[in-house]
């Protein structure tokens, strides 16, 4: 058992893709795609030698969107909102509100950009890859 009380393997991505982490072992970090997140990696990309990865996104508080339209190289993109609400526009498909138990399956090459969060705005996203690149890209013709 560690200090915190949990078995020594927490935290830990093991060669035959096993993983468990818990809350206390992976904090949210202010380091990644948007400054106004946290994120969390769930250990996923290190269980899966990148092939996937799972990672919680949280609203820092008071900080809003920059509404800019862009696009992720992925090939599978999927979040569930657990926690407040999210405004994204997609394109095809117009201005959507999510909210908690909200799951949204994004194409890969849609384009899109989130247009506000609540404070306590949180959400699990899934991608196959782990890591990926996202660019800016033209608004939609209407």
């Amino acid at each position: 058992m560690s200090a915190n009380g949990h078995e020594e393997m927490a935290g830990s991505a093991e060669a035959d893709g096993f993983s468990l982490v818990h809350l206390d072992d992976t904090p949210f970090a202010a380091e990644g795609l948007r400054a106004f997140f946290a994120y969390r990696d769930l250990g996923i990309k290190g269980a899966t030698g990148g092939r996937v990865g799972a990672q919680v996104i949280r609203a820092r508080p008071g900080r809003q969107s920059e509404p800019e339209w862009h696009v992720h190289d992925v090939e599978f993109q999927m979040i569930y909102v657990t926690r407040g609400w999210f405004r994204f526009e997609y394109e095809g498909h117009g201005e959507v509100t999510l909210r908690p138990g909200s799951c949204v399956c994004q194409p890969p090459g849609i384009r899109h950009r989130e247009l506000g969060h609540s404070d306590d705005a949180e959400l699990i996203e899934i991608t196959l890859p782990a890591g990926f690149a996202t660019h800016a890209a033209e608004a939609p013709s209407r």
